[in-house]
C-alpha cells in the first residue's frame, strides 16, 4: 500500500512542483497588476474572467470527464477512437459557441455590465475560451499517460508567455488592461502549438457515433455539475458587482489571489489524484489507501493554512523598491484569506470524496450536489454581501465547499464506502480552530509582539499535530519507506 502511496507522492511532487513554478510566475503578475491598474479597472478584468470560467463548462460540457474515464479503462473503444470522438464533438461545438459571441458581443457586453470602451474585451474572451477548450482533451491524455514532465513543461511555457507578453505590452508598448486578455489568447495559441504532436498522434478522421453516445451519457451531467463548481468558485464577483461597484470587485478578487498557495497544494493533488484512483480502484486495499489520503491530505493541508492565515498580511505588505505583494490600495481586503485558505481546504476534501463516484459511475448525483452547492454559495452571498461586503463573499465560498464535500461524503459512503480515519481529522481541524481562537483573543498594539506570537502559536500547532493528532508510529514506517526508496 505504502508503495502505492508513494507513487501518488511522486506524482503530486512533479505536478505539484511544475504547477506551484508555473503559477507562482502568474502570481508575480499580481502585484504587477494592482500596483499598476486602479481596482475599479482590475474589476473589470475579474468580471470578464468569471464569465470566461463559467462558459469553459459549456465548451466542454462534461467530456473531460467522460473522456478520463472510458480512456482510464479502455473498455469503450480503440485508444484513437476514444480520443478523436471527444475531440472532434469539442472542436466543432467550441467553434460554434465563439461564432455566436462575437455575433452578439453588443447585447453581451451590455448585459455584463462592460464599460463601452472596453466592450470589444468580448472578442478576445471568446478568442480565449475556444483556444483554452480545445486543449482540454490533449493535456487529460498527457495525464493518463503518465507524462506528467511533458504535462508541467507545457503548463509553465503556457504562464510563461503569458507573463513576459504582459510585460512586455504594459511596460514597453503602455496598454491598459487589454494586455491581459490579448496575453492570455497568444499563451493558450502557444499550447495548443505544443500538444499538436500529442493530437497528430491520437487523431484519426472518424467520429466513432456508439463511443459518443456513452460519452454524452456518462458526461453530460457532468455540465449542470460544473456549472455549479464553477459557480461557486467564480459567482460570487459578478453578484458583489451588483450589489457594490467595480472597485470592490478588483479589492476583492486581488486578495481572494492571496490563498493561491493553498490552491496550489490542491490543484497539484488533484493532477494525481484522478489517475491515482482510477488506475487503484481493482486493489485489494485501495479503500485504506483512499482513507490514507484524506488523513495526509487534511494533516499538510492544515499547516499550509495556519502558516499562511498567520503571517499573509505581514508578507502582503512588504515594500520592495516601491512595491508591494499587493497595492497599497487594496490592503483594505487582506483580512478574508484566511478564509479562501480555509475555503481550500474543504475544496480539496470534496475533490477526495469524488473518487467513489468515478470508480461506480454513479454520475448522476453529480448535478444534484454541485447544484446544491452553488445555490448556498448564490444565496449566502445575496444574504451577507449587503451586511458584510467581501467578507461576506468569502464566507459563501467556504459554505459553499462545505456543501459540496459534505454532499459527495454521503453519496460515496453509499455506493462505495470508505472508513476514513475521522477521529484524526476531527483533531487536526480542532487544532486550526484553536489556533484561531487564541490569535483573535489576544490584541497586541506592537508588530513585533504580535509577530512573537504568530510564531509561537504556529510552531505550538506543528507541536499539536505530531504529539495529539496524529499516529507518531505511522509517520515512523512512512520514514522507513522513504529511506528505503532513496538506497535503491
Amino acid at each position: 500500500m505504502f508503495d502505492k502511496l508513494k507513487q501518488l507522492g511522486m506524482d503530486t511532487a512533479i505536478y505539484g512542483i511544475s504547477t506551484m513554478v508555473g503559477r507562482f510566475l502568474n502570481f508575480l503578475l499580481i502585484p504587477f497588476f494592482t500596483n499598476i491598474f486602479a481596482p475599479s479597472d482590475y474589476g473589470i478584468v475579474q468580471i470578464l474572467f468569471a464569465y470566461i470560467a463559467i462558459l469553459n463548462i459549456f465548451y466542454v460540457y462534461g467530456m473531460d470527464s467522460a473522456f478520463l474515464k472510458f480512456a482510464a479503462f479502455k473498455d469503450a473503444a480503440d485508444e484513437k477512437d476514444n480520443f478523436s470522438t471527444p475531440y472532434i464533438s469539442v472542436f466543432t461545438t467550441s467553434l460554434l459557441f465563439s461564432l455566436l459571441i462575437v455575433i452578439f458581443k453588443d447585447p453581451i457586453s451590455l448585459k455584463l455590465g462592460i464599460p463601452a470602451k472596453y466592450d470589444y474585451l468580448i472578442y478576445a474572451s471568446a478568442a480565449i475560451i475556444f483556444l483554452d477548450s480545445n486543449g482540454v482533451i490533449p493535456f487529460l491524455t498527457l495525464r493518463l499517460n503518465r507524462e506528467a514532465k511533458k504535462f508541467s513543461i507545457f503548463k509553465i511555457l503556457n504562464i510563461v508567455t503569458n507573463l513576459a507578453l504582459n510585460l512586455f505590452l504594459i511596460l514597453v508598448l503602455h496598454w491598459g488592461i487589454e494586455a491581459i486578455l490579448f496575453s492570455n489568447i497568444i499563451a493558450s495559441f502557444v499550447s495548443l502549438l505544443l500538444l499538436f504532436p500529442t493530437i497528430i498522434r491520437n487523431f484519426r478522421f472518424k467520429f466513432n457515433f456508439s463511443l459518443f453516445k456513452r460519452l454524452i451519457k456518462f458526461g453530460f451531467p457532468y455540465l449542470p455539475a460544473g456549472l455549479a463548481v464553477m459557480a461557486v468558485q467564480v459567482i460570487d464577483v459578478p453578484i458583489l458587482e451588483r450589489l457594490t461597484d467595480l472597485k470592490t470587485v478588483g479589492i476583492y478578487k486581488a486578495n481572494y489571489k492571496l490563498g493561491i498557495f493553498m490552491m496550489l497544494f490542491v490543484n497539484m493533488f488533484q493532477y494525481a489524484w484522478q489517475p491515482f484512483f482510477l488506475q487503484n480502484a481493482k486493489e485489494k486495499n485501495a479503500k485504506e489507501m483512499f482513507s490514507k489520503v484524506l488523513t495526509y491530505f487534511t494533516l499538510v493541508g492544515s499547516i499550509i493554512v495556519v502558516g499562511l492565515s498567520l503571517f499573509i498580511a505581514d508578507i502582503a505588505q512588504i515594500k520592495v523598491l516601491g512595491f508591494s505583494l499587493i497595492g497599497s490600495a487594496y490592503w483594505s481586503g487582506l483580512d478574508i484569506v484566511p478564509i479562501v485558505l480555509f475555503a481550500y481546504l474543504i475544496n480539496g476534501i470534496y475533490v477526495i470524496f469524488t473518487a467513489g463516484i468515478y470508480i461506480e459511475e454513479k454520475s448522476l448525483y453529480v448535478p444534484f450536489i454541485a447544484g446544491a452547492g452553488a445555490i448556498v454559495n448564490i444565496i449566502v452571498n445575496i444574504l451577507l454581501i449587503p451586511i458584510l461586503n467581501i467578507y461576506g463573499a468569502a464566507l459563501a465560498t467556504l459554505a459553499a465547499y462545505f456543501v459540496l464535500a459534505l454532499g459527495y461524503y454521503i453519496v460515496t459512503q453509499k455506493v462505495y464506502f470508505i472508513r476514513y480515519e475521522w477521529d484524526k481529522i476531527l483533531k487536526i481541524l480542532i487544532g486550526i480552530s484553536l489556533s484561531a481562537v487564541i490569535y483573535y483573543s489576544f490584541s497586541l498594539e506592537t508588530f513585533y509582539l504580535e509577530l512573537l506570537l504568530k510564531m509561537i502559536l504556529f510552531v505550538a500547532f506543528i507541536g499539536y499535530l505530531y504529539y495529539i493528532a496524529v499516529d507518531r508510529k505511522e509517520i515512523a514506517v512512512i520514514k522507513t519507506k522513504l529511506k528505503e526508496s532513496r538506497g535503491k
